[in-house]
């Protein structure tokens, strides 16, 4: 079956840096668009990053020159990494693997920055 699982969250100073990890197994991966997304405590998800089948990337406005997604297909996986954290980026971070209009989900992985 379709599993996508996150990793690499954690408890990080302001400033720091984690990437974060997408793998995806039960999916024909390079063909769909890898999405993350994240939600805050008490907030709607938010659109943070994609990457589609040929490797064009969108990134919000908010993590615009600090987040990065990539994907290595051979590994099925996709990344982000974040830079410059800041304490609104605390949030449950989730990926997401689109094509047409079939959606699959991860459990998320919590990101806390915090001094």
């Amino acid at each position: 079956q379709v599993q996508l699982v996150e990793s690499g969250g954690g408890l990080v100073q302001p400033g720091g840096s984690l990437r974060l990890s997408c793998a995806a197994t039960g999916i024909a991966f390079s063909i769909y668009r890898m999405d993350w997304f994240r939600q805050a405590p008490g907030e709607e998800r938010e659109f943070v990053a994609s990457i589609d089948s040929i490797g064009n990337t969108n990134v919000a406005d908010s993590v615009k020159g600090r987040f990065t997604i990539s994907r290595d297909n051979a590994k099925k996986t996709a990344y982000l990494q974040m830079n410059n954290l800041k304490p609104e980026d605390t949030a449950v971070y989730y990926c997401k693997a689109r094509y047409r209009l079939k959606d699959y989900w991860g459990q998320g992985t919590q990101v806390t920055v915090s001094s």
